[in-house]
């Protein structure tokens, strides 16, 4: 049969598109026996799931959970690291049915998979419940009495559970274990947050007389032990060892040809999925295609519906976000019954969720970080011989991959950055916790040192004797939005509905809704028709246009504080902070097929400013000769500085928009010809110190990426940026290649 379904999808993987064919051996697992030490009644159990034994990695995370301590399990997809945080979980509660445990997932899905997969155990005594936004509320203090494994989220622990922890006693007073799963979501602004919420939780159970541990369940990541610290304020063992088998898989890379060289143009990535689904599907191969936005799901849907015939269509289905939970449980059982042969989903199917034994998984676009493109390629092959497929994108990264593979292949996954001491993070969180009860020298061991130098500045804070207490009469959790850096957030209100699409920190407001901005939300477009600036608020309606927007923007950079100075690749690099200052004055429609100008339209909008995080340098009279005369100096400057934003997100896990830069041929401190590579969040989070310690790699993958760009003078796929405030005016790509090689050689 293997055979037969290898020739299968042999027949489909041909042709100048593929830019990489090989395998992935298979591994064999290590077993182990269960522990002399568990519970009877919870090995009963496993044997009546057909578990008979454990992966080694599981019983390191057992021994290590009953050593007590924290613990991260980061080890690869589909290796069982629910079974290693539920077995002491599990064995706790089997014993001791009056403990509690409390489980947080990044999103509702996921609870509700793994409330399914507690309740499959048929342990007596175990009683988990979900508790998150769609909870009734009638149900909710049914659930505060009786339920002993607690399922919610981090954003409903921030602002319904910690500042009502009055109502929560039972449960905080009997909190033994903390589970956070999916860890690697935890990272930059959102990490940020949540490390806080868990500082407040660890602070609050103390209170209670309960000290839990926390079990952390990540991919494979650079930092485990390092994340695990980060969120947790405390450090915790690692298990890391992958001991589950894993099946042969084979990985294609697909370019799409080039439609136009001169520009850097390729045929649609949806449309070559499409024929890939298409292909796989009608050989019977169960496929899975993973897309960044709810439109190129249903794009992609759609095209492969038409190349297929009737039959094979109705077991064709999208799966994206907007649809009812009553929906995507319905197409969920249905994969998993095999009544679906194809699937195409947004990211939501790439954590976690069950949905038993695929062939093939296709992602279409690099989708950030190799962590997160393993997850995805980690859904086929489970049970047997796998087919993995990255579709490339004209983006810089993607293309960079389709030219030096073993780029992509061989590369240790990225880190996870956060900063919880971020103060544009953190003040909120010290509001929430006064709130919460008085803060006082002793919780520096919960809740940081950095919390109670912030308490004696805030003003809404009273200082008494029993500590810094909260003086106002709002809620102040209800003002910390978990997903933004700035507490100053526009609101994006859809004009039919009323319904609130997100948040827009104020430093990005004006670039990305402007009044006449296209906004993108889950995939779909919208067009701004008001931006209100006192009452922080964007006004969109949904809208269907074949055009873009690009702002163009006017960016001052001053350098506040450096911080690090070090002699790297013959230049002085520097990382610390900086103010940068930023307006709006236009912006240009584009056409989304050719990138041709439509309409080049004046904006008036107030400057802004944020403090954050940057890496800068100066390049020096040696590297930059022949590049002295302008424009070839400024232009040269510029796509060096487009090209090291494009490839940073290799080395943290981040997306090029939370990057912006700065090139100037003087800068007015420096007084030299400048490069600044910032972070886009204010205060910053990590992600160009990151730059600044793997400097070397970072210029080493830019100059590659460069070099092996077919353009001739620069496209999307190198030195052109969707971001760029001049609108990628003067770049000059044989200029930042020969000055990055200088550096390289120096």
């Amino acid at each position: 049969m293997a055979s037969v379904a290898e020739s299968a999808w042999l027949q489909i993987l041909e042709g100048e598109e593929l830019a990489y064919l090989g395998t992935e051996p298979a591994r064999a697992g290590r077993a182990e026996p269960f522990p002399d030490d568990l519970d009877p009644r919870v090995a009963s159990a496993l044997v009546g799931l057909g578990i008979a034994s454990l992966w080694r990695h599981q019983a390191e995370a057992w021994e290590a959970a009953r050593a007590g301590g924290n613990l991260i399990v980061t080890t690869g997809t589909a290796s069982g690291k629910s079974l290693a945080f539920n077995l002491p979980v599990l064995d706790l509660l089997a014993r001791e049915p009056k403990s509690r445990a409390l489980y947080l997932y990044p999103t509702k899905a996921l609870a509700q998979d793994q409330a399914r997969a507690l309740q499959a155990f048929g342990l007596k005594g175990v009683k988990p419940a979900i508790y998150d936004g769609d909870t009734e509320t009638e149900r909710r203090w049914q659930i505060r009495k009786w339920t002993n494994v607690l399922l919610t989220n981090p954003d409903m622990l921030h602002v319904g559970i910690l500042p009502r922890h009055d109502r929560w006693g039972d449960v905080l007073s009997n909190l033994r274990f903390v589970v956070v799963d999916e860890a690697h979501v935890y990272r930059g602004v959102f990490g940020s947050h949540v490390a806080n919420v868990l500082r407040r939780l660890r602070r609050l159970a103390r209170a209670y007389g309960a000290e839990p541990q926390f079990i952390l369940a990540s991919a494979t990541i650079a930092n485990p032990g390092e994340l695990a610290a980060a969120l947790l304020g405390e450090p915790a063992t690692v298990i890391e060892g992958d001991a589950a088998p894993r099946a042969e898989r084979t990985i294609a890379l697909w370019n799409p040809p080039l439609t136009d060289p001169e520009l850097g143009l390729r045929a649609s990535s949806l449309g070559e999925a499409s024929r890939l689904l298409a292909g796989f599907t009608q050989r019977g191969l169960r496929t899975i295609c993973f897309a960044k936005s709810r439109k190129a799901v249903e794009l992609i849907h759609r095209f492969t519906v038409e190349r297929v015939d009737d039959a094979a269509a109705k077991r064709l289905a999208p799966y994206r976000a907007g649809y009812t939970p009553a929906q995507r449980r319905e197409i969920e059982g249905r994969l998993m019954a095999g009544e679906l042969l194809g699937v195409t989903a947004t990211d939501a199917l790439e954590l976690g969720i069950d949905i038993g034994a695929l062939d093939c998984a296709i992602s279409v676009a690099f989708p950030g970080t190799v962590s997160s493109l393993r997850q995805q390629w980690g859904r086929a092959g489970r049970r047997g011989h796998g087919v993995a497929v990255l579709v490339a994108s004209e983006d810089a990264l993607d293309q960079f991959f389709m030219r030096d593979p073993e780029a992509l292949l061989s590369r240790i996954v990225e880190a996870a950055i956060l900063d919880h001491a971020n103060p544009r993070v953190l003040d909120g969180h010290v509001l929430s916790a006064t709130f919460e009860g008085p803060i006082d020298a002793a919780d520096a061991q919960t809740l940081g040192p950095e919390a109670l130098e912030r308490a004696a500045v805030l003003p809404e804070l009273k200082h008494t004797a029993a500590g810094w207490i909260w003086a106002g009469t709002d809620y102040p959790a209800a003002r910390v939005g978990l997903r933004s850096g700035e507490p100053e957030s526009f609101t994006v209100v859809d004009r039919e509905t009323g319904a609130v699409l997100g948040l827009v920190e104020r430093s990005r407001a004006y670039s990305t809704v402007h009044e006449g901005a296209v906004y993108l939300h889950l995939g779909e477009q919208h067009l701004v028709r008001e931006l209100d600036l006192e009452a922080r608020t964007a006004v969109v309606s949904s809208a269907a246009v074949d055009w873009y927007t690009q702002a163009k923007k006017e960016t001052q950079t001053a350098i506040v504080e450096p911080l690090r100075m070090e002699t790297r690749l013959g230049l002085e690099l520097y990382f610390g902070r900086v103010s940068v200052t930023e307006q709006v004055v236009a912006y240009q429609r584009k056409s989304i097929s050719g990138g041709d100008t439509l309409e080049t339209v004046p904006l008036d909008l107030p400057e802004t400013s944020f403090e954050t995080e940057a890496v800068w340098f100066a390049p020096t009279a040696a590297q930059l000769e022949g590049l002295e005369e302008m424009p070839k100096l400024l232009s040269s400057l510029h796509a060096a500085e487009h090209s090291l934003i494009a490839l940073l997100p290799l080395w943290a896990m981040c997306d090029r928009w939370d990057i912006g830069g700065l090139s100037t041929n003087v800068h007015f401190q420096t007084g030299l010809p400048t490069i600044f590579v910032y972070d886009g969040h204010a205060g910053g989070v990590g992600i160009t110190e990151r730059g600044f310690e793997r400097f070397e790699g970072w210029v080493e993958d830019t100059a590659r990426m460069l070099a092996g760009c077919p353009c001739s003078a620069g496209c999307p796929s190198c030195v052109q940026s969707p971001k760029c405030g001049n609108l990628n005016e003067l770049l000059d790509k044989a200029g930042a290649l020969l000055l990055l090689r200088r550096l390289l050689a120096g």
